[in-house]
């Protein structure tokens, strides 16, 4: 029990709530784009790619958010080629997500040993700083565990009841389940299918590159090799534990953030655990929520993965 204790302390929580952000952003993004019918394997490499044209943009303006302007204009690039690929062409859509994650690790990690080289330590760039919230950073206890993070971490969490506020409070969010649900009883109401659809890998897009940059300018102020380290994968099955909708699945992003930060904190104890295998616990905690939630699938869209043909 003490052990335990020693653990979980304010230090502890701090760190999931704020390694839960990037995935709970990625995810906000993806149930977006399924909502509208669209599912997206691709996030951990749209991570990826927003890591890393972060640390470019800052490196070369000299300022960390002209690195996350970089990043969010990359995602809207990445956005509108998946959407392309998915919905112009109907490619299978695991496939293409598969294809941009492979892409994205061998292309970061070519373009930053072109650019910078190859050293012993990573380039350091600006990072963008803590920002303490006035009088409740001061609260005891809550105040150190919530309010003096990034204004990105800040962002990924006002981004959950942004997100369910337009699905379930907007005509855009209904639009958008029925698009995800019936896409040809929509177009015969006036919908552009297609349109929206665009949109919305757009949004996932950014989102994704966006929790990218948090990665590489709000945790630390450089890129490594597969910075994102499955946490796409995560935001994809915070998506499916959370059943769609957005206040779940920021729970699930909250769980994975707990299994990053325990991870983190035995290995600081120096628990006699092999390293690697601390390493790959969040990606082990992903397999048992995905087992666990196995058939649990009645909010899942309707038409999800399936490509839309226009009469």
């Amino acid at each position: 029990m003490e052990n335990i204790l020693a653990v979980l302390t304010q230090e502890f929580f701090y760190a999931m709530i704020r390694m839960a952000s990037p995935i709970i952003l990625a995810a906000m993004g993806e149930v977006m784009l399924e909502r509208a019918g669209i599912f997206n394997l691709g996030l951990e490499g749209m991570m990826l790619f927003g890591a890393f044209f972060a640390v470019l943009g800052s490196f070369l303006f000299h300022s960390a958010w002209a690195g996350v302007a970089l990043a969010m204009m990359v995602g809207v690039l990445l956005g509108l080629l998946f959407g392309w690929a998915v919905i112009s062409i109907r490619a299978n859509q695991a496939v293409t997500g598969t294809a941009i994650n492979i892409l994205a690790l061998g292309m970061t990690s070519m373009l930053a040993r072109m650019i910078w080289g190859v050293m012993d330590v990573p380039l350091s760039v600006s990072s963008i700083d803590v920002f303490a919230i006035p009088l409740l950073h001061k609260m005891p206890l809550l105040g150190y565990v919530l309010f003096q993070h990034s204004p990105l971490v800040y962002l990924a969490y006002l981004s959950v009841p942004l997100a369910a506020f337009v699905l379930y409070r907007t005509s855009w969010g209904l639009k958008i389940r029925a698009i995800g649900e019936h896409p040809k009883a929509a177009e015969t109401m006036g919908i552009h299918v297609l349109r929206w659809k665009y949109a919305m890998a757009i949004i996932a897009g950014s989102c994704a590159t966006l929790a990218g940059s948090i990665l590489s300018l709000s945790f630390m102020n450089l890129f490594v090799d597969n910075i994102s380290a499955g946490r796409g994968f995560m935001a994809v099955v915070s998506v499916i534990l959370g059943q769609w909708n957005p206040w779940g699945i920021a729970m699930g992003g909250l769980i994975f953030g707990f299994g990053n930060a325990l991870q983190m904190r035995l290995q600081s104890f120096g628990i006699p655990i092999p390293t690697d295998l601390l390493l790959i616990f969040p990606i082990f905690l992903a397999l048992i929520v995905v087992l666990i939630s196995k058939g649990s699938s009645a909010a899942r869209p309707s038409a999800l993965a399936k490509p839309y043909y226009k009469e």
